[in-house]
């Protein structure tokens, strides 16, 4: 009677084990099915960086504009392309329209040249412009005078035309 509850064991054991297997068997197959998900390429082009030109308005110096950028390479699928850009009107243009500096309070009047200068140093470059670190502009020196307030000038004319007409 041992002998057959051994065997018994035994058959469940083995029936247990190719139960086991079967399970491993069928999980490795799933997970062979499953696709893998290919690793994304990256593309090393032969391209070289884009070189933009300056911006151009398109009427006046100033506002809405257009730049053209080109970049070199054998196998590059495209070498030009046009790009939409804007200058601010309120730069100062002598200093390349896309250069743009915080300026220094204007210095004294040198007596010698009758100029005063102020200094500006370089707050932005759009788009890899050339731009100086520094600049330096100059301005005549001369009497600075306060423009009048309209109101007040046309009351003087008002008055004026008041006593105008009180005399005749």
């Amino acid at each position: 009677m041992q002998s057959q509850q051994y065997q018994q064991q035994r058959r469940k054991f083995a029936a247990a084990f190719l139960v086991f297997i079967f399970i491993l068997a069928i999980v490795d197959t799933a997970e062979a099915g499953k696709k893998e998900k290919p690793e994304k390429k990256v593309k090393k082009s032969d391209c070289g960086e884009w070189q933009w030109s300056v911006c151009v308005p398109t009427s006046g110096d100033c506002g809405l504009g257009t730049r053209e950028g080109t970049r070199s390479g054998a196998e590059c699928k495209q070498t030009m392309k046009t790009q939409r850009c804007k200058i601010p009107c309120n730069w100062k243009k002598q200093f390349g329209a896309e250069c743009k500096y915080q300026f220094q309070a204007w210095g004294e009047c040198d007596l010698n040249t009758a100029l005063k200068t102020r200094t500006g140093s370089l707050k932005r470059a759009l788009h890899n412009a050339d731009c100086q670190k520094t600049v330096t502009i100059s301005k005549p020196c001369g009497k600075m005078t306060k423009p009048k307030p309209q109101a007040e000038s046309k009351k003087k004319k008002k008055e004026g035309k008041k006593q105008e007409k009180m005399l005749d």
